[in-house]
């Protein structure tokens, strides 16, 4: 089986992201759900072509079969998740600055303006999804996916992500989703990675990378 189908190991320790995400929920997000979902996918693409792809591919190559719906479900989603923890960064948050600072003012008006829309995407993703920034044909956009959907089927660049899943925070914030999200724009997010994401040379590269 291919390393890069293997759990990747989170870019941080266990307890890192503490107090707004425990160790005690990484443990089960990280070491249940998401390897589960690695697994499944070494599982079902064992001895087919895909067996030796980059996750990426694989996750593309399912979303334009529908039979393979069960594939593009496990595939999407362990790469949702691994996208999802270099997004965050212990003492993260704040405002960007930068290139990426002067795109989000720019694109949505201010940061904070950016922050509300973001947390509207969050918040407002009925049941279980993903709250995104893509660029989308040069612009910045917010936009939410439900379950394993990703940006990454719709010709879109992911440079952020924030799992809504319950699982991702109900251990720690129970039913209190928007102080999940709060905490994520405030105290987590890793900018350095997303402006990594927004100007790097071979953005394809980038998301075989991750992924």
């Amino acid at each position: 089986m291919a390393d890069r189908l293997k759990l990747p190991d989170l870019p941080y320790e266990m307890k890192a992201l503490e107090p707004h995400i425990s160790e005690r929920t990484l443990e089960f997000h990280y070491g249940k759900h998401h390897a589960t979902y690695v697994k499944k996918t070494s599982d079902a693409v064992e001895g087919t072509p895909l067996e030796k792809q980059p996750l990426v591919n694989i996750v593309r190559a399912a979303a334009q079969d529908k039979e393979q719906a069960g594939l593009f479900n496990n595939a999407a989603q362990a790469w949702n998740h691994t996208f999802f923890w270099h997004c965050m960064t212990p003492k993260g948050g704040h405002e960007p600055s930068g290139e990426l600072g002067k795109r989000i003012s720019g694109d949505f008006g201010s940061f904070d303006a950016f922050c509300e829309k973001f947390e509207e995407a969050a918040v407002g993703q009925f049941g279980s999804g993903w709250a995104w920034l893509v660029e989308d044909g040069g612009k910045l956009d917010i936009v939410s996916t439900s379950n394993a959907d990703t940006p990454l089927v719709h010709g879109k660049t992911p440079l952020l992500t924030l799992d809504v899943w319950e699982h991702a925070y109900y251990l720690d914030y129970q039913n209190r989703r928007p102080d999940f999200v709060k905490a994520f724009l405030e105290h987590l997010v890793n900018w350095e990675f997303v402006e990594q994401n927004l100007v790097s040379g071979d953005v394809e590269e980038k998301l075989r990378a991750v992924g």
